[in-house]
């Protein structure tokens, strides 16, 4: 076997020209070196991305305070490492379980956008590393949150609901500074209470309700009530009145007799049908000797006259 693999060899040797040898090895050894280089350059740089910064970790200094912006940098391999920090701003929903000033149970959800101090980068991640959302914002804002509510009641937190949240907001933002972390927003987004809170909250309104319909039914018949008195007091005055005219001035029921047969008149003309009246259902009986009491009185005393 071993006489077989040396006659091979022999043989595939025979099929170079001789010196080619040479030429080979120089060939291989310049692949060998450009592939080198090439590694050495593509593990000598680092790319940062849009909304990325970037800081060094040094063998021999460690973490570097010097940001790196958006773009390609160098770096020597194996010596030094790039930490890459997305400092863009990353929505986070917190909920919390919290209790009132009247020690009613409530459960708060806070949506916050944070982001990393870019000028702070160095400290950040010696401090709290790359997850620093995970480590800093679910105890702040628990705790924010639980000391904010105990000074409102559940019926403030309704009606008081831009102040609670200015509240809030105030001191989270204060708080989350203090470990180098910025909130651009901080907003309430829930607010749920416990089933016993919300069925005491509806029986109120509806006792609330009836009391005001109560009070509406109450101060309706207190009206009405004065509008009747209000109208018997105006036809008494009228009755009065028209007793005073007509004992004064006989005058007064011929005119009132005129006013109704002009009344009557006016409807039969502009009714369609044809309508035959005397002049006693007109109320027209000007002439007649019963048409008033001084008419009366005056035939009367012709009568005696005579």
């Amino acid at each position: 076997m071993a006489q077989q693999a040396k006659q091979a060899a022999q043989r595939l040797g025979g099929m170079f020209p001789k010196g080619s040898g040479k030429g080979v090895g120089s060939a291989a050894g310049a692949i060998v070196v450009l592939g080198a280089l090439g590694y050495g350059i593509n593990a000598s740089l680092f790319n940062v991305d849009g909304g990325h910064r970037a800081i060094k970790y040094t063998r021999l200094f460690g973490v570097q305070n010097k940001v790196y912006n958006e773009g390609t940098h160098f770096m020597i391999p194996w010596f030094e490492t790039p930490v890459i920090y997305d400092v863009r701003a990353k929505p986070r929903n917190i909920g919390s379980l919290t209790g009132t000033k009247d020690l009613q149970m409530v459960n708060i959800t806070c949506r916050v956008l944070s982001k990393p101090r870019v000028d702070n980068l160095a400290t950040v991640y010696r401090t709290l590393g790359q997850d620093y959302d995970e480590r800093i914002l679910p105890s702040i804002v628990n705790e924010i949150l639980k000391s904010v509510v105990a000074q409102f009641t559940a019926s403030q937190l309704i009606t008081q609901r831009e102040r609670v949240s200015r509240l809030v907001r105030e001191n989270l933002v204060r708080r989350a500074l203090r470990f180098n972390i910025i909130l651009d927003d901080v907003s309430i987004t829930h607010v749920g209470f416990s089933p016993v809170f919300e069925t005491a909250v509806e029986a109120k309104q509806i006792a609330q309700q009836e009391a005001q319909r109560a009070a509406f039914v109450v101060d309706k018949a207190r009206q009405e009530k004065q509008s009747i008195i209000v109208r018997a007091q105006g036809e008494a005055k009228s009755a009065e009145l028209i007793g005073e005219a007509i004992k004064d001035k006989p005058g007064f029921l011929e005119l009132k007799r005129i006013e109704a047969a002009r009344d009557i008149a006016g409807i039969i003309s502009r009714s369609g049908n044809r309508v035959m009246l005397d002049s006693d259902t007109l109320l027209l009986n000007i002439n007649s000797t019963t048409t008033s009491p001084s008419s009366q009185r005056n035939n009367n005393k012709v009568d005696a006259e005579k």
